[in-house]
């Protein structure tokens, strides 16, 4: 087997192998991938199922409105509310029958936290029929 070192006058090779290098900088790359977290979070909501036979509830006229500004700030029905008034709005429309539609709108530049709070809240009172307002002009993007 007969190789070849270097130029045939009695040079030293000055070419560096960088295949070992290669190799230990994919397998620190695939250790990484594999040990970082999944960055995500769900706040899980049971939405309708659209079924021909079964019939939708009454739809009353009555509907509230949950609604969050940019700074922050949440609305119910027009007046700014702090969360623990929130939920008892909400657990008192859970009383009424038969139950009022929710209507949530979140302003588009609403800080993202803010939002999945309101929501986890919404999600733990219980609620049955919530609507997502303004996802409309998002309908052709998909």
């Amino acid at each position: 087997m007969a190789m070849s070192g270097g130029s045939d006058d009695g040079q030293p090779m000055m070419d560096l192998n960088t295949t070992p290098l290669i190799d230990v900088m994919l397998v620190l790359l695939i250790m990484f991938i594999i040990t970082i977290p999944i960055q995500t979070h769900a706040v899980k909501v049971d939405l309708p199922i659209n079924d021909p036979n079964n019939q939708p509830p009454p739809i009353d006229p009555q509907k509230n409105k949950v609604s969050i500004d940019p700074t922050g700030t949440v609305f119910w029905n027009g007046a700014p509310v702090d969360l623990v008034t929130l939920r008892q709005y909400l657990d008192a429309t859970r009383a009424i029958n038969p139950e009022p539609e929710l209507h949530f709108q979140p302003d588009p530049s609403a800080r993202y936290a803010k939002v999945d709070e309101v929501l986890a809240e919404i999600k733990r009172s219980g609620v049955t029929k919530l609507g997502f307002i303004g996802n409309e002009q998002y309908r052709n993007d998909f």
